[in-house]
């Protein structure tokens, strides 16, 4: 059972056989129906007396036991005073080992000179639920007694007003205790009562319950400050996993301040209130809260070191959080004894303690690798690692008799609080200054984008130059900031034919979009003196295998004066011609093979004629549905007068999933200049 222990150290002693009010023990005129010895004389002055008795205690239950005229004379004594640890042993450390549920204590008290309403004021440290009897009538109980069912609760300060009229004279108290089975295994001297009740005048028993309840008040109350800091921390945790999704560590620091919180909500609740049972604290701390948040503190650090195998990290910690709770709760109420043997606690308990120091051992397994793969995270997180070993380990360390409870004007402080809030504080300024650090390379590489779109604009020309006889459109749908398609248009050469390069790199983003600044570079120095389609894919293919790891696709089409078309091809789509699929060797992209040899078709274009060149972009748009838009699509828009903003839009409407570029260009019979704005190539 939980108790709230050693309360009675911050209360005022009671008045007892000192002042005003005494104890007579000698014996007296005998009862009818009790021995001489067992009536208890109180003299009350303006003092509460403690009832240490010697009581008289009977295992079992039997209602008739509450009355003032059952003979318990027959009945063992029991003395209530406290021993030498300030309490009284229970039953089962006086003749009644493994013994469990019902005993009754009774004591007749005489009470002289009393003018005021009298109270009862119960023990705060008992096993496990009472009720309470003067003179055969029920004043009141703590637990929950229904039928054969009881509900026990963590002992609070808590007294009963005695009935009206019932001031001078002979009284019976009969107290009906009740212990659960697994208690026993708990302590060593369980059962029943552990300091005496006592009786007074009802003002200064409220006198006497008010001092308790600010004694239960300092000793938990630095859960409302552990309570505090979790609630702070939980906000800026889940305030920055919002302004940064990527960042999985604010997350799980997140889910470890809400299983902490878990467990210190349910110690406030119980310590102030009757809400929760105390099988219902066992599961959700000891069963529920405990290994779990053991298990989060783990996998947060996981995040937190970017660790690789994060995976293979979940699967441990989880198993040993399963392992550790149903361990856990095969050695708690309501499992332990019903329906688990109790030898099991033999080996059960030492195998828990292993998995528990399993987490230990894989949380500071965590800490290494990630101190040596991130070795300018200082001392500070050093720190806080151990202090998160120390909050999840307080229980350990007061076995081997570490100091777990300090005093700090008149509060107790314990070490598990005081470290998890330490560690809480420092974790919350490392995810700020993470935060800031993370949105400082943001800018950076945003700034960084910038200037390679830039330097993109710079290599492809602002305005497209005039073709003769040509009339030329284009679409560009970029999918990231920096695209990896492109297209270059290299009026008259020294020949007299212009150049149409259209290609696509490998990848997307700022990475494809340099490579398409290599390679639109590339094109240039190479046209100024062979205007070759072959010949430029074959040079921008040894420039490509050189780098390693950069592939492109590309076409290259090299128009004469007369309408003749030569066209090369790297792994690019085929072109339309005036709505049909132009029938074109198939080759590899480039930057796969050096000394590649690429095809090459000739063809001419009639004036009327129109060419219509697309990246892959456009045939493997997707929807939700996972259909490809298709070439079936594309060939049934080019049946119509689709402008290149007609195929780029259905495409991307469709479903965009990569770069969309479309270029037609067309044959006219005379001489027009067109100005077209060009597409940029890049996003």
């Amino acid at each position: 059972m939980l108790r709230v222990r050693l309360l009675l150290l911050l209360m005022l002693l009671p008045l007892s056989a000192y002042a005003d009010g005494a104890i007579d023990q000698s014996p007296k005129e005998s009862a009818p129906t009790a021995a001489a010895d067992d009536l208890v004389h109180v003299n009350l002055g303006d003092s509460t007396v403690e009832l240490a008795g010697p009581w008289k205690f009977h295992v079992g239950d039997n209602p008739a036991w509450a009355e003032p005229d059952f003979d318990d004379s027959g009945w063992e004594d029991m003395d209530l005073t406290p021993g030498s640890r300030g309490q009284a042993r229970g039953w089962t450390a006086r003749g009644h080992a493994g013994y469990s549920g019902y005993a009754w204590y009774r004591l007749q008290v005489n009470v002289d000179g009393a003018q005021r309403s009298l109270a009862l004021k119960m023990p705060n440290d008992f096993d496990d639920a009472y009720q309470v009897f003067v003179n055969g009538s029920r004043i009141g109980e703590f637990g929950k007694f229904s039928g054969r069912h009881v509900t026990a609760y963590s002992s609070l300060p808590t007294a009963f007003r005695l009935p009206k009229g019932l001031r001078d004279g002979k009284l019976t108290i009969a107290i009906r205790m009740w212990m659960d089975s697994a208690t026993p295994f708990n302590s060593a001297d369980a059962g029943g009562l552990h300091e005496p009740p006592q009786l007074g005048y009802a003002a200064d028993i409220s006198d006497q319950v008010q001092l308790g309840w600010d004694a239960v008040g300092h000793y938990v109350g630095s859960g409302f400050l552990e309570m505090l800091i979790l609630v702070l921390a939980l906000i800026i945790a889940l305030s920055l996993f919002w302004l940064d999704r990527e960042e999985k560590a604010y997350l799980w620091l997140a889910l470890v301040c809400e299983a902490t919180m878990l467990s210190v909500v349910v110690a406030l609740l119980i310590n102030f209130t009757t809400w929760i049972s105390q099988t219902e604290y066992v599961i959700l701390t000891d069963v529920i809260a405990t290994p779990l948040r053991i298990g989060l503190w783990v996998l947060f650090w996981g995040y937190w070191f970017r660790l690789e195998r994060i995976d293979l990290l979940h699967r441990v910690v989880w198993t040993l959080v399963a392992i550790l709770a149903i361990g856990t709760a095969m050695l708690r109420a309501p499992l332990y004894q019903a329906y688990v043997p109790v030898r099991t606690s033999l080996y059960l308990e030492p195998f828990l303690l292993g998995v528990k120091l399993a987490f230990g051992i894989l949380l500071l397994l965590v800490a290494y690798r990630g101190f040596r793969r991130n070795r300018g995270e200082g001392a500070m997180v050093g720190v806080a690692v151990l202090l998160a070993v120390i909050a999840n380990y307080r229980s350990e360390l007061h076995v081997i008799h570490v100091p777990t409870t300090f005093k700090i004007v008149g509060f107790a402080i314990h070490l598990g609080s005081l470290s998890s809030m330490l560690s809480l504080l420092i974790i919350t300024v490392m995810l700020l200054r993470r935060f800031v650090a993370s949105q400082r390379a943001k800018e950076v590489w945003k700034l960084e984008i910038e200037q390679a779109r830039h330097v993109q604009q710079v290599l492809i020309p602002n305005e497209l130059p005039e073709l003769d006889d040509m009339h030329i459109e284009s679409e560009y749908r970029p999918m990231r900031e920096v695209g990896g398609d492109f297209f270059q248009i290299l009026p008259k050469g020294k020949d007299g034919s212009s150049l149409v390069v259209f290609g696509d790199v490998t990848g997307k983003g700022l990475q494809a979009g340099m490579l398409v600044a290599l390679i639109v570079g590339a094109i240039r120095s190479t046209a100024q003196h062979d205007t070759s389609p072959q010949s430029i894919l074959e040079a921008l293919n040894d420039q490509l295998c050189e780098r390693e790891s950069s592939t492109a696709t590309c076409m290259v089409l090299r128009f004469g004066e007369d309408g003749a078309v030569e066209l090369a091809n790297a792994g690019q789509l085929p072109p339309y011609l005036n709505g049909v699929e132009l029938q074109i060797e198939g080759a590899l992209p480039m930057g796969i093979l050096t000394g590649m040899d690429f095809p090459v078709t000739s063809f001419k274009l009639e004036p009327g004629d129109s060419l219509i060149i697309m990246s892959d972009g456009v045939a493997e748009a997707q929807n939700e549905k996972g259909e490809l838009f298709g070439f079936a699509r594309i060939e049934e828009m080019l049946r119509g007068p689709a402008t290149t903003d007609d195929i780029a839009t259905a495409a991307q409407t469709f479903g965009q999933t990569d770069d969309i570029l479309v270029l037609r260009l067309e044959r006219i019979a005379s001489r027009t200049n067109v100005h077209v704005q060009p597409q940029e190539a890049y996003s």
